[in-house]
């Protein structure tokens, strides 16, 4: 049974309660990404996926999108679910967008040397502590009032992060219970998302978290209502960006953690697939290609933390390679080159079964001149009005809006309409805020033509290669193989750039292009995901020596790989002595909980190495893993000068604990 909490309409809380003696055999997969939201039905008892669908992704309202797949699935085996899993790049692709909500950002103690910040409602205070988590300066609490009276009808949510608050967060819990007291808004504290020093990217990662608490809770409304409809009793987890899973209570507190979880699910997707601990993994999404790689189960983390947005935040993230260059990635032709992305556009095959008058609009699609072309004005380029709103509009957009309906029309329909040339600039800044959609030939379309793969209207796709290839002085089919080429090179470009990070791209493009008598080899298994995944694997064993795998189900690796994470909890705690006059007694312990004081440091230790396993299994619990089903490991690493002969400087006690969620399935 599932249970809500609403405050003004928002989940403030969500309360899975298990009916006990209840025996469910099924894991549902969800990932909701840029172009499809895939679903998976995984069976407990041998782990085999028994179903699997997709479904275009909506927008605004994704839950439409979540109810659509999920009704495709078998119904009987769907209220046999215990375990629900969800991946999305919705938080990244907001940070990318800049459409998260407005933040104000309060800094508590010494201003950081940088102070560009995704905020435009900044506050510096007196306060903070220092190394040794004593109180540096007394708490500017009056000024923190005046500040959240001036920004309270101005914002959604509010960051906080004080200097040192890593050793002692105690004035960053005295400013957002004042937050909480005055306004009920959403609060998000720097110590509650990393224990690192930092304290610029530690204020930079709260910002952008609290930006996207309002857009976590409509995704995670939207799960949850519809599992709820279908009387699904099941743990609710999501996939954060270092493979591992989370509940959603957690989730919905810290959603900055679910950035690139669509990435870090086709790896563990494409490991469970492939039955294979060691890979690299390509994902052709319809709007990216992403690059990872897998070694002995463990993703490879970023050794900083993740760049999301251009901002640098404290977020562990996988490392991986991403580039604009998908299935639905836009096909334009400029200075007579064939030209990919980035923008991802409604391929023509699918638009044809979309618009009803589509097909007849394509035919009628005049040539234009050479000179003209550019990604939007092409002879295979429309646009379609979306349902997005927006209030930030000149007249000028607003005039080219209103000629842009439901059905799609291109650049020449519109200038015609409006008796003047239309601006690409303009048509630029009305896609950017999402008010209208591109429609136009794409990859997908190209193995249509090729009979590849032929899901959507072949005839729509074949009118846009023959529109296309007279400028390039190719045949139609040639024109799609030259396509697919690119798309292949591009594949394997990301690749090499990832495995070889230090090499120039020239060198890699250049043992690419079969320009001379060597080519790439790689040693471990390459594992393609995505719709068309298996259209591209010839194509990148002739650029790559490499065993090259399109496992079953390849389709849908990322919903498999949103049930496949693992619950990792990683917790340090630091130890260090309160005075370097006295190093042999009275220790300082730094945690996520806050500081504490021994005489000896043995007892510190202990204490650090008990609360360190306490925190771990109270998160593998929230996850649903018990006790018995958790491995738990501790180490300890310590700094000392030379020839020290005292307890050392300081004591980092590593607690990590792994749990298997998908355990829940065989209960």
């Amino acid at each position: 049974m599932i249970t809500f909490i609403y405050t003004s309409g928002i989940v403030l809380k969500v309360i899975l309660i298990f009916k006990q003696g209840d025996t469910v055999h099924y894991g549902l997969g969800i990932d909701a990404g840029g172009t499809y939201t895939d679903a998976v039905l995984i069976r407990g008892s041998d782990g085999i996926v028994v179903d699997s669908k997709k479904t275009f992704t909506t927008y605004p309202d994704l839950q439409e999108g979540i109810k659509n797949v999920l009704d495709s699935l078998d119904q009987d085996l769907l209220k046999n679910v215990n375990l629900v899993s969800v991946s999305t790049t919705l938080s990244t692709n907001s940070l990318l967008e800049g459409t998260g909500t407005d933040v104000a950002l309060i800094i508590v103690g010494e201003q950081p040397a940088q102070t560009d910040f995704p905020s435009q409602y900044t506050l510096y205070v007196a306060g903070g502590h220092n190394t040794r988590g004593d109180e540096a300066f007394e708490l500017d609490l009056s000024s923190v009032e005046d500040f959240i009276n001036g920004t309270r009808n101005k914002v959604s949510a509010y960051a906080v992060s004080a200097y040192f608050g890593v050793r002692n967060p105690e004035h960053e819990l005295k400013v957002k219970d004042l937050i909480k007291e005055m306004t009920a808004m959403p609060v998000v504290c720097g110590h509650e998302l990393s224990q690192e020093l930092g304290a610029y990217e530690r204020a930079v990662t709260a910002v952008l978290n609290a930006q996207l608490i309002p857009i976590t809770y409509q995704f995670v409304n939207s799960v949850v209502k519809d599992i709820s409809s279908r009387g699904i009793d099941a743990r609710l987890l999501m996939l954060k960006c270092d493979g591992s899973v989370y509940n959603i209570e957690d989730a919905l507190e810290r959603p900055i953690e679910t950035i690139f979880s669509g990435p870090a699910a086709s790896l563990l997707g494409a490991s469970y697939l492939a039955k294979m601990e060691t890979c690299a993994v390509i994902d052709i999404g319809g709007t990216s290609t992403d690059v990872s790689m897998l070694s002995s189960g463990v993703p490879e983390i970023s050794s900083s933390g993740a760049v999301v947005g251009g901002w640098k935040t404290r977020v562990r993230a996988m490392k991986m390679e991403t580039s604009a260059t998908g299935g639905d990635s836009h096909i334009w032709i400029s200075e007579d080159r064939v030209r990919i992305g980035p923008r991802r556009v409604i391929p023509l095959c699918v638009a044809s079964k979309i618009y009803p008058d589509f097909l007849n609009t394509l035919k009628r699609s005049r040539v234009v001149s050479r000179g003209l072309m550019d990604e939007n004005i092409q002879p295979t380029k429309f646009f379609v009005r979306t349902a997005y709103e927006s209030s930030v509009i000149d007249d000028t957009e607003r005039s080219v809006l209103s000629f842009i309906g439901k059905e799609p029309v291109s650049s020449a329909e519109i200038s015609a309409a409006l008796n003047r040339n239309t601006s690409t600039k303009v048509l630029d800044s009305l896609q950017k805020k999402r008010l209208i959609q591109g429609v136009g030939f794409t990859p997908t379309d190209a193995l249509h033509v090729l009979g590849i793969y032929t899901k959507w209207d072949v005839n729509a796709a074949d009118i846009g290669a023959m529109n296309l290839s007279r400028y390039t002085g190719k045949g139609k089919y040639d024109f799609c193989t030259h396509v697919k080429e690119l798309v292949a090179k591009n594949m394997a470009a990301d690749l090499m750039s990832y495995i070889l990070p230090h090499h120039p791209q020239g060198i890699i493009s250049d043992l690419l292009s079969h320009k001379y008598p060597a080519r790439f080899k790689v040693e471990l298994p390459i594992v393609l995901l995505g719709g068309p995944a298996s259209a591209y694997d010839s194509e990148l064993r002739s650029l790559i020596e490499a065993d090259v795998l399109v496992p079953e189900f390849a389709d849908v690796g990322n919903a498999v790989g949103a049930l496949a994470g693992k619950g990792v909890k990683r917790i340090e705690i630091s130890i260090m002595p309160a005075s370097i006059e006295n190093p042999d007694e009275d220790f300082l312990v730094f945690s996520p909980i806050g500081r504490e004081r021994f005489k000896g440091y043995g007892d510190a230790v202990e204490f650090a190495t008990r609360l360190g396993k306490e925190l771990v299994l109270d998160y593998e619990m929230r996850c649903g893993i018990l006790k018995e089903d958790t491995r738990i490991s501790v180490s300890k690493k310590t700094m000392s000068p030379g020839n020290w002969s005292h307890p050392p400087l300081e004591t980092r006690v590593i607690v990590v604990g792994i749990g298997n969620p998908m355990m829940i399935l065989k209960d």
